[in-house]
Order: C-alpha cells, then structure tokens, then sequence
C-alpha cells in the first residue's frame, strides 16, 4: 500500500508541460494534402488533430474496415477469450470471399496469429471472416460487434456490413473516425508486429507455401511507419490509414479517395513529414502500467490493481515554452464484483489552467470473481468481533 500511496502522491505532483492552443482554423488552413477525398492527422496518445480536410465526410473505406476487424480479434487476446496459438478452422463461407485472399481452403486451419498475418499483411478477406466466424460465431454477428463497437467509441459517421470492406450498400466510414479506430488498436502494441512486417510466409512446410507483401509500401520505404492498413475499391479509390513512431511520438494519417496508390502515399508522407516537424510528445504513461488499488464489495478480493488502459502523453509544438500541468487520479468507489480484466475502474485526467485536456480510463488488471456466501460471512463475523472489541 505504501507504494501505491506514494504514486498517488508522484501523479498529483505539477509537471512542466504544455499543451498546444493551435485553433481549428490553424489546423484548417494549412494545405498540406491536394487530390484526395478526405483526410485527417491526429497524435496518437492525446487524439490531438494536428490537420484534418474534410474529416466528417462519410465515404466507402474499402478494407480499411479491417482495422476495426483487427481491433476486436486484439481485444479478444487481450481479454483471454483467443489465444495465438488456437487453431481457426476455415468455413465454405469464408473459403468463397472474393478481392484480396490467402486462398484458404474449406476446413483448412491456421492460427491466429497466421490469420492475423494474412489479415494485416495480405488484406485476406477470408482470413478476416474465418476469425469473425470464430470470435462472433457467424460473420453477421461480429458485424454486429464491430458497429457496437463503433458506437463505444463514439463513432457517429461510421457503418459496417461486412468485415472485409468489400462493397456494399450502406458501408462507410470517416477519416475522423479511421482515426479513431487505429487509435484504439494501437493500445494494442504488438499489433504493429504483423502491420509493420514487410513480408511474410504461410504454409512455410507445404508445396503450398505462400508469400505474403504488405499492401502499405511506406512500411518498407518511410522509416518509422509500422501499419496500419490500405484499402482500394473502383468506388472508394485508394486509401491509406498509416501510423508512424519517431523520437517517441506516434502519429496516425488517413486519406480517403486518392486517384493512385503512388498519389496516397505521397500525401500521407506529406502529412507525417509535417507532423514530425512541428510536434513533439512527452510520453507520461506506459500502457498497463499501474496506478493503484480500487475497492470491490463482495468479490473474492477486496481489492483490484487499477492500470492505464492506453499509452499517455502530452503534446507540444517544438521549440514552445513550457507551463504547469497537474495530473489527477479518480478510482470509482462503488465497484461490485464480478469484475472482468478491461472494465473501467477510474479515470486519470491531465489539467492545465484548471480545464482538462486529456481524460483516460483506467481499467481493472484481472478479474475479480464474485465472493461465496461463507467468504463474505467470514468477512462481516471478523468486522464484528473487531467492533466488539
């Protein structure tokens, strides 16, 4: 307990950093991107938008609709609902999807992690329905995850129909909320592992061996990006949702409706060039990283360890002055067991002149099962000997 006490006390301490007043005409106006339909450039851990043209504008996203699809099988290892290793079988339905594929055969198996390589790397349209089938139990119902999900996040502008991005009436999204999405998925830090690979082999041991080449070329030739994901249809063009990492700060670019995929990458390279110019980040907090212990009433322990849900930090201009920024931690007060690995337990928020600029969820580490009637009797009879005493 001691430890905890003197974090909380760390975090209430005043740190020297500022937080840009850059107004959203400034952002506007500058003229960083030309021949694309949208576009939009956020920093990662605060959501800052650091540029942004017609980010509201809902368009087909093709298969950057995977980042959602890659966002729930994460958060499915996450949670201990999927493991890597699990075998994922291989239905006739998802054998049959057309556009991008790794050319899965009906009752073919692979892990998740190879799945999950012919996702992010190949853009496998089947491999994506096979792992919806897995974790949804029918593509539909992981739809269903996936516009739930959409809705968790504040998503107003965006619908899914299917999880390929394969054409349909009705499927759109945002470059705000692209954004939005990678930003969650890259809670999820080994999700760049299978984003940020170049190539790739499955069926390694077979005469079916596989080569798979990352549909994003700006893994191989802008240093720093690490994913996310293109997408291409006649109707939606060429599409880019692209992050990077240098000297610490992550930055996330998306363009819809580009006419070539030579003309997406050179906007987005425009983008993260003038992101990496003008900003820097101060990283704060690490993803998981602990901050203290909540109470539970009537769970098996009295207590859960309460850690960030998502890397934080604080984003500045090069070269501006510095001011003062509090930190302040809120734990809830009335949590009741059962509480499960992910659940919101508090909240930490960055204040600077008395207006907060950054709130984030701190989540429960693991679970916390429901108490016995004979744990809880325990309980009350030891509160009640110590009274009378």
């Amino acid at each position: 307990m001691k430890r905890y006490v003197s974090l909380l006390v760390i975090f209430l301490l005043i740190t020297s950093l500022w937080i840009p007043a850059a107004s959203a005409e400034e952002k506007k106006s500058a003229d960083i991107t030309n021949n694309v339909k949208s576009a939009i450039l956020i920093e990662r851990d605060t959501g800052e938008v650091l540029y942004e043209k017609n980010s509201n504008e809902q368009l087909p996203p093709a298969s950057m609709t995977k980042i959602m699809t890659m966002l729930l099988i994460m958060e499915a290892i996450d949670k201990g609902k999927l493991t890597w290793d699990e075998k994922i079988s291989t239905s006739e339905y998802a054998a049959s999807m057309g556009g991008s594929q790794i050319f899965l055969e009906p009752g073919e198996q692979m892990t998740t992690k190879q799945m999950l390589q012919g996702i992010a790397i190949g853009s496998g349209n089947d491999a994506s329905v096979a792992m919806a089938e897995r974790i949804g139990g029918s593509e539909e119902a992981f739809v269903e995850m996936m516009n739930e999900k959409a809705k968790e996040l504040g998503l107003k502008d965006s619908f899914f129909k299917n999880t390929t991005g394969l054409p349909s009436s009705g499927h759109f999204s945002t470059a705000h909320d692209m954004a939005i999405m990678a930003k969650e998925l890259l809670k999820y830090e080994d999700i760049t592992k299978f984003t940020g690979m170049y190539e790739a082999y499955l069926r390694e041991d077979t005469d079916k061996k596989f080569w798979l080449v990352n549909t994003n070329k700006l893994v191989r030739f802008y240093p720093g990006v690490d994913g996310l994901k293109t997408g291409f249809t006649a109707e939606a063009k060429y599409c880019l949702t692209a992050t990077a990492e240098k000297d610490g700060m992550r930055v996330i670019a998306v363009v819809f409706g580009a006419p070539t995929s030579k003309e997406r990458n050179a906007q987005v390279t425009k983008m993260l060039n003038f992101a990496f110019n003008q900003y820097q980040t101060h990283p704060m907090f690490k993803r998981n990283q602990a901050i203290g212990l909540a109470k539970v009433s009537k769970g098996k322990e009295k207590t859960v360890e309460a850690v960030t849900s998502e890397p934080l930090s604080l984003l500045t201009k090069k070269g501006e002055k510095t001011v003062d920024v509090e930190q302040k931690i809120n734990l809830n007060k009335n949590l009741d067991a059962p509480i499960k690995k992910g659940d919101k337990v508090g909240t930490i928020k960055l204040i600077k002149g008395g207006q907060v600029v950054l709130e984030s969820e701190l989540v429960a580490k693991s679970d916390v099962k429901e108490a016995g009637w004979y744990t809880l009797y325990k309980r009350s009879f030891g509160m009640f000997t110590k009274a009378g005493k």
